[in-house]
């Protein structure tokens, strides 16, 4: 037991734990959303922009996260007008929207050489830098968020498999995309300092990816990735102290390592259910005598029926 006591008698480990479990937590909530929706290049491009937002901020004396997060919003609004009359792919749009205002900040910076070290924790994350102001910012961004999906749970859910189909049954599916840019905007700010710019993409998407794996139903996959990234925050705060690496790096590793303990549990189990000639149907297992090249068919990566239950899922 010493060993996950040592660290704890350092105050900086204290907050740093603090803050990988509630924005691992919270990333793997909203990254379910980001994953079913196709909007894994939306985090990655969301995060450039409060970038650049926060070093304009800084430049005009506004707080770090009211000059990230305002950019970072208008970024999500200016994607969602480019691509809304469909002219535009959604992809294009966050390459030159996110790209330009990053951008923008890599000049501030190089002008204004005085402030540089200042924003290598955005880059790159300080976890162990992590303060009590930046503490009580990632708990209330994480209760809100939650609370927000909580109750749109049916409206985003819906809109998330079948958008057209939502707005003829009367879902306001523009409002719910904008609360949920509004909300992916505020997990990512409120992770830049934990993992840096370079690496939330992989907090937002690894844990919920991961949770795929692991089920086929919508509201398990929620309560799953949390876990996991809560578990991934943990887990690499602890081997970054054992090893004296990068806490952020080190959690996006870990993560990256229960993937492939995932989707490796996850082949080897398909392909014994395979030799057994067990099958399922929705929730039914079972298993009979079938024709081997029937059974491969059956049991293809395209035709795994765990990879087409997930929209069945908004009737739950």
């Amino acid at each position: 037991m010493e060993f996950f006591f040592e660290p704890l008698r350092y105050e900086f480990f204290r907050h740093g734990l603090l803050a990988a479990l509630m924005v691992g937590s919270l990333c793997g909530l909203i990254g379910v959303y980001v994953i079913l929706r196709g909007m894994s290049y939306v985090g990655h491009g969301l995060s450039h922009a409060a970038f650049g937002g926060a070093v304009v901020g800084f430049t005009l004396n506004f707080n770090f996260y009211a000059g990230a997060g305002a950019m970072g919003l208008l970024a999500a609004l200016l994607i969602n007008r480019i691509t809304k009359n469909g002219k535009v792919k959604s992809d294009a749009a966050i390459g030159i929207v996110t790209t330009a205002m990053f951008a923008l900040g890599v000049v501030i910076i190089s002008q204004v050489r005085t402030f540089t070290q200042s924003f290598e924790a955005a880059l790159f994350g300080n976890i162990l830098g992590i303060t009590d102001k930046d503490l009580l910012v990632i708990g209330l961004v994480t209760v809100a968020t939650m609370v927000a999906i909580f109750l749109m749970y049916r409206p985003m859910l819906f809109s998330t498999f079948d958008n057209e189909a939502a707005r003829v049954f009367g879902i306001r599916t523009e409002i719910v995309q904008l609360l949920f840019s509004f909300l992916l905007t505020l997990s990512i700010i409120a992770s830049m300092n934990v993992v840096g710019v370079t690496m939330i993409a992989a907090t937002l998407i690894t844990p919920a990816v991961t949770a795929r794996m692991m089920t086929d139903s919508f509201s398990r996959m929620l309560i799953y990735a949390s876990i996991i990234g809560a578990i991934t925050g943990v887990a690499g705060m602890y081997l970054s102290y054992i090893f004296n690496a990068a806490s952020g790096a080190t959690i996006v590793l870990f993560g990256a390592l229960l993937f492939c303990v995932s989707a490796l549990i996850k082949r080897t189990r398909e392909k014994l259910m395979l030799r057994l000639n067990v099958h399922r149907h929705g929730n039914l297992i079972h298993s009979h005598p079938h024709d081997r090249r029937h059974a491969k068919q059956d049991w293809k990566p395209g035709n795994d029926p765990a990879e087409s239950k997930i929209p069945q899922s908004k009737a739950e």
